[in-house]
């Protein structure tokens, strides 16, 4: 399985789209065996989703995330984690645990995106 965490650096980012990188982790039976970051290509919308997608993502996770990306995760089958914080490799260890859940922090406009819903 591969987990995508939008990020600044190592840390987990507010708004999935203006992420720096994309902290990649492959897994194999709930532990994480190889990692690489990933440039944010840029953002344009439904582009990052399905960027994401060819590159074989099981599972996303950000901080927050627009409406629109969501449907499209949702319509490739990755599953989207929003509402993480802190760093990037934890969040997706925590993951693997079954210990990181979803808050449903749905960012509703981009002009706001700094202000996204908790």
């Amino acid at each position: 399985m591969k987990i995508a965490v939008a990020s600044e650096k190592e840390m987990v980012t507010e708004h999935f789209g203006h992420c720096v990188n994309f902290n990649i982790f492959e897994t194999e039976n709930d532990k994480i065996i190889s990692s690489k970051s990933i440039e944010n290509p840029g953002h344009k919308p439904g582009f990052l989703p399905n960027f994401l997608n060819e590159l074989g993502v099981n599972v996303i996770i950000a901080g927050g995330m627009g409406g629109g990306a969501i449907d499209i995760f949702n319509e490739k089958n990755i599953e989207v984690i929003i509402g993480a914080r802190g760093n990037a490799k934890q969040a997706a260890e925590q993951y693997l645990l079954g210990a990181l859940k979803s808050t449903g922090s749905v960012c509703h406009e981009h002009q706001h995106s700094d202000q996204c819903e908790e």
